[in-house]
Parts: structure tokens; sequence; C-alpha cells
């Protein structure tokens, strides 16, 4: 049985949403801290389903985040550059790297034999 489901997280703000958060990890803390002094949880289930809601929670919590950022998906919305310019080739990464070993060092690719 979920603790707090899509429809109630829908229904919520942000700040209703923080606070069940800190009030479910609480909980949770709660539950760990008696299996690891020992005891018996009275519900072993109930740790897992306190896990699934935080993460519920906090995937609810970023995917409003990112829908007030902008559009879904852009790259002015995660943050990054805009692309510009042709596309580098494959080999050129490589023949940059082999430019920067010493001369007579073996690159990192290839292993090395014991002797």
């Amino acid at each position: 049985m979920a603790i707090i489901r899509k429809k109630e997280l829908k229904g919520m703000g942000k700040e209703a949403l923080e606070a069940r958060l800190f009030e479910v990890r609480k909980e949770l803390n709660t539950e760990h801290g008696l299996v690891m002094r020992g005891g018996r949880s009275s519900n072993p289930g109930r740790i897992k389903e306190l896990r699934h809601t935080v993460a519920r929670i906090l995937t609810y919590l970023h995917q409003k985040a990112r829908a007030t950022a902008g559009k879904k998906g852009s790259r002015a919305a995660k943050g990054a550059a805009p692309k510009t310019g042709a596309p580098s080739a494959p080999n050129d990464k490589a023949k940059e790297n082999k430019a920067m070993t010493p001369a007579g060092a073996k690159p990192s690719g290839q292993p090395t034999q014991a002797r």
C-alpha cells in the first residue's frame, strides 16, 4: 500500500511536499535506527514503502521544477550551451590522446605484459 499516491502529490504545493518529505524521511530514519539497534520492525515492508515514497516525492518535485524551467528536453532548459559547428569526427579524440602520451609510453587502452 502506497503511503502517498500520485493524486495526493498533484494536489499538494511545493512547501507541503517538502514538509511531507521531511516527515517520511524522519520515519524512515526511526525504522532504520530500530533495526540497527537489534530490534524488530513491526512491519518489515514498511521500510521499503517509505523508501519508495521518498523517491516518489523527490521525482515529482524534480519534474515540477523542470517543467517550470522551460520546455521539457530543450537544451536551454538543461542549462547547456547551444550546439554550434560541425560534429567532431570520432577519431579526433584518439588523435588528441595519442599526441598527449609521452614518447615510449603505451597508451592506456592497451594492456602491458608482465615480465
